[in-house]
């Protein structure tokens, strides 16, 4: 639950506001396409409100909903009060400058990114995004959306390296833990320079956040969990009551996983990848000879 919802981000305030809606309902005993009926709803529209991914939500939904589930008023107000942030206030990603290129799935992943705890993320092709430089994601961009304008490449960079700020935020900066396969280290994205420089920021972070860790999963491990792709577990504050989620992306979509089994199964992978990945201070040392072959 949210102490201070005056205080609080937009992205915290849909998550939460749809967390506890989904309390509600189950605790009433309802099943979602009943209360659709009585509202004369799309069955979608209860779905992205019970899983934050509206924008902004509108209170009388949510008194709407109260009403069915028979709130008590202390709730009925907290609840409104969730949905007025999102009315009145804007997360940065949704600002007019990134909001064109911000696609309706991975604004799901900044909503549950900006709020969670600790990510877990195992990258098989790339450095993960929140440990990328500036040169290395626009090489990045620039393949992957050939043909788009220049300024377009422009807000996806400064999407990109806006994120980072995470990892050094003053009021509990993310646990970070990044797998990656060492393929990541030799595939060179742009010149030499720029994976040089890629490589040696990664070391920086490593070492001087400690809420960062980073391994390697060397070739001699062989077949391993994270052979099917990359992904993220994202964990909350226990305070929140929301449950572990896993975001998966590919070429045509990105999606957000809650089911416990769903969730557990890539928890277990990624604690896989922990075992058989190199520790830390030997990854650090691989990538620090990386750097020695470009």
């Amino acid at each position: 639950m949210i102490t201070d919802v005056e205080a609080a981000t937009p992205a915290l305030c849909r998550l939460q506001l749809g967390s506890e809606l989904r309390q509600l309902r189950l605790a009433s005993g309802l099943k979602g396409a009943q209360v659709v009926k009585k509202l004369i709803w799309s069955p979608s529209k209860l779905t992205r409100l019970e899983t934050g991914e509206n924008s902004s939500v509108e209170t009388a939904d949510v008194m709407a909903l109260c009403e069915i589930y028979g709130a008590d008023p202390e709730t009925r107000a907290r609840l409104v009060g969730y949905a007025g942030v999102t009315k009145t206030r804007k997360d940065w990603w949704l600002t007019p400058e990134y909001r064109p290129v911000v696609g309706p799935g991975f604004k799901a992943f900044l909503d549950l990114e900006a709020t969670a705890l600790s990510l877990q993320n195992y990258e098989s092709e790339f450095v993960p995004g929140l440990l990328q430089t500036e040169a290395y994601v626009r090489v990045i961009h620039q393949r992957a959306h050939q043909g788009r304008p220049s300024e377009e490449i422009d807000k996806l960079v400064a999407l990109r390296t806006t994120r980072q700020e995470i990892l050094s935020r003053a009021d509990s900066p993310l646990k970070f833990t990044a797998i990656v396969n060492e393929a990541v280290l030799h595939r060179q994205v742009g010149s030499a320079q720029v994976m040089r420089g890629q490589l040696t920021h990664i070391i920086d972070v490593a070492e001087a956040r400690p809420n960062v860790r980073v391994q390697v999963v060397p070739f001699q491990a062989g077949a391993h969990s994270g052979m099917n792709g990359a992904f993220f577990v994202i964990q909350f504050p226990d305070r929140l009551g929301l449950k572990p989620m896993v975001y998966l992306e590919n070429l045509a979509d990105a999606i957000v996983k809650r089911t416990d089994s769903d969730v557990e199964r890539y928890a277990d992978a990624f604690s896989d990848l922990q075992a058989v990945a190199a520790g830390p201070a030997e990854s650090l040392s691989m990538i620090k000879e990386a750097i020695k072959e470009h």
